[in-house]
């Protein structure tokens, strides 16, 4: 019985190996984004964070997400193939929003055990009265 259950110990290790050798990976050019200051009256302001595969097989983005309203993200929804690149655009509402900010978006795929967390900030000066 121990003889059975270190091989089956055995078998799950290399296979997580093997897996961990052939899995995507996901290179930043840049994970932080600073408009600097900005006027609300912009209304909304965007930057783009451009990666690449950097992995074995396919990447796939299974859903960006914002810390909060005033943030969307878009993304690129097909697979990456090994060496290709693709793009994560976070927009941000100036409006009603003066003062500093600094929001995160949270990339989830499929590369084992590894979330992303990107950051856009700035300072948006007040609309003149």
């Amino acid at each position: 019985m121990k003889r059975t259950s270190f091989l089956l110990f055995f078998a799950f290790v290399l296979s997580s190996m093997a897996f961990s050798q052939s899995a995507p990976d996901m290179q930043f050019k840049k994970t932080v984004h600073d408009f600097g200051t900005i006027k609300e009256e912009i209304g909304a302001v965007s930057t783009q964070f451009e990666f690449t595969n950097t992995g074995k097989s396919p990447l796939i983005i299974q859903r960006v997400s914002a810390s909060c309203g005033c943030t969307t993200p878009s993304y690129t929804k097909e697979p990456i193939l090994p060496g290709k690149s693709g793009k994560i655009d976070a927009t941000y509402s100036t409006t009603s929003r003066p003062g500093t900010f600094n929001k995160t978006i949270t990339v989830y795929t499929n590369v084992p055990d590894t979330v992303y967390v990107l950051s856009i900030k700035g300072n948006v000066t007040p609309r003149k009265q």
